[in-house]
């Protein structure tokens, strides 16, 4: 494997901003993927700072079946969230979702989906509630959808709309790439391209920011609330294989 270190930042809060944060994909051969392992810092700045790490990854599970998973560790919270999906002519296929959330004061979350494309049917638990919802062509899952969106700006696309089941409907989540920037560190200069998540009459932004020169890597996401309170996230280290 080979390492990518970006420098010791703070980030953003991880239970607010890590459901958007897409993460590194890499193409072989243009449309596949390479399995990887990131770590991130994250911080949460609203006259107090919180502090917490997290890691994910892409691992291999053979005949174009792939497990995606992110795991959560800050002082008010863990999540833990999974995806086994089929990568299919350069599309994610989900097939089984999990998602857990616990943490100090907080009352614990789940939420399941499993897709049966045979039948077209998905079927899940959303806040204790059973749930069963017909399959539409491409619809996603909440962390499928953040894995989608990384190889379709690697690919050229700039403006993305997905369907994805978010609790026990199916919501569309649009990104829309704006420009590009340039930052100069020790005299070398490193251009990336930024986005946003799209909203409607809604005064909260969300900006990320991704390497070309890193295949794509997310660098850095920025979410800034309606009161004014900002939210970090920054790529601390991350390893591909093979």
């Amino acid at each position: 494997m080979h390492s990518i270190t970006i420098s010791k930042l703070r980030g953003a809060a991880l239970l607010l901003c890590f459901g958007i944060l897409a993460s590194p994909v890499q193409a072989e051969s243009g449309t596949g993927l390479t399995p990887f392992e990131a770590s991130y810092t994250a911080a949460m700045e609203k006259g107090v700072s919180l502090n917490g790490s997290a890691k994910r990854t892409l691992t291999s599970q053979g005949n174009d079946i792939w497990l995606y998973r992110t795991d959560v560790d800050s002082f008010i919270a863990s999540i833990d969230e999974s995806l086994i999906l089929r990568w299919e002519n350069g599309r994610v296929v989900p097939m089984r979702y999990r998602y857990h959330l616990s943490g100090f004061l907080i009352k614990d979350r789940k939420h399941s989906i499993d897709f049966d494309w045979s039948t077209g049917v998905a079927t899940g638990e959303y806040k204790g509630k059973r749930f069963e919802i017909e399959l539409e062509e491409g619809v996603l899952d909440p962390l499928g959808y953040q894995l989608q969106l990384h190889q379709d700006i690697r690919n050229g696309e700039r403006d993305m709309t997905y369907k994805v089941i978010d609790g026990r409907s199916v919501d569309e989540e649009r990104f829309a790439v704006i420009n590009g920037e340039a930052t100069s560190t020790g005299g070398d200069r490193t251009a990336f391209l930024k986005a946003e998540k799209v909203r409607e009459d809604s005064k909260r932004q969300t900006l990320m920011w991704f390497s070309p020169e890193q295949d794509f890597l997310l660098v850095r996401l920025l979410q800034v609330e309606p009161d004014g309170s900002t939210y970090e996230l920054k790529l601390k280290a991350a390893d591909f294989g093979p």
